[in-house]
């Protein structure tokens, strides 16, 4: 076997808090980076105590720690695309912005404000934060209805909201906005717009309610297509196709909420 040429494949760093129970968080990106061709790395900003039921517990990561893995990564190995989930308080938002202002990959924000159990991951005064250092230098923005909220103070009601949801958001500075409708009645649609082009991406609702680490698993793929090569309206396209799939396939795990199979296409 001498003579195969190795390849690196693209590199993908997630930044975000570790899931324990292995379904969201750091290890759903993870999982999801090598499912799609793509070499995953990480910084972790936290480190949550957590199950089917739900977060017992989270503890930050100091700053320092958080910025000696970002320059660990960064600085030797590099990115073609990073995404952010989980990071807790202003001031870890505050550090992972600072580095990565100036990195030149595209950057997935999945702006992580509360989990599938109703447990809040981002402290309140973090919000604005997100808002100013982190949002202004994304290339897509991945929020559900609540995070859309909580961002922009704007309610979606029903699917003619989402277009006035993404240009608040995208006001804040991102460059694609890619709104999660999936909690709407009816047919679950998710729009996409960098304010002139416009995509809608409808999925069928799966009767399936092990859907933990949906989110994390969405943006991570967006950012593994972008690595890839793909443009941010083709990334999301075959991201939200990985992420049907995974939702079909998810599995019931501990007593409450199991996750989504990100090794679906392997089963």
């Amino acid at each position: 076997m001498g003579d195969m040429t190795v390849v690196t494949p693209p590199r993908v760093l997630t930044v975000a808090g570790s899931d324990s129970g292995g379904g969201a968080g750091i290890q759903a990106d993870l999982k999801t980076m090598m499912a799609l061709g793509t070499h995953g790395m990480s910084v972790i900003a936290a480190v949550t105590a957590q199950n089917s039921l739900g977060v017992a517990g989270y503890w930050e990561l100091p700053p320092e720690a958080v910025r000696a893995q970002l320059d660990a990564v960064l600085d030797d190995i590099g990115a073609q695309a990073v995404k952010t989930g989980m990071l807790a308080s202003p001031v870890l938002v505050e550090t992972v912005a600072a580095k990565l202002a100036g990195y030149p990959a595209p950057l997935v924000v999945d702006p992580v404000g509360v989990s599938k159990h109703g447990d809040t991951l981002l402290a309140p005064e973090a919000v604005d934060t997100l808002r100013t250092r982190l949002l202004p230098i994304a290339t897509v923005v991945t929020p559900n209805l609540w995070e859309v909220e909580q961002l922009t103070s704007i309610r979606v009601e029903d699917e003619s909201g989402l277009r006035r949801a993404a240009d608040a958001v995208l006001e804040l500075g991102s460059t694609w906005a890619l709104i999660k409708g999936g909690h709407l009645p009816g047919e679950p649609v998710d729009l996409l717009t960098d304010g002139v082009e416009e995509y809608r991406f409808s999925a069928e609702r799966y009767d399936n309610r092990h859907t933990h680490g949906t989110g994390c698993t969405l943006a991570s793929a967006i950012a593994a297509q972008l690595a890839l090569g793909d443009d941010v309206p083709a990334a999301v396209g075959k991201a939200k196709e990985y992420v049907t799939g995974a939702i079909a396939m998810g599995f019931p795990l501990g007593g409450g909420i199991g996750p989504v199979d990100h090794a679906w296409k392997w089963r």
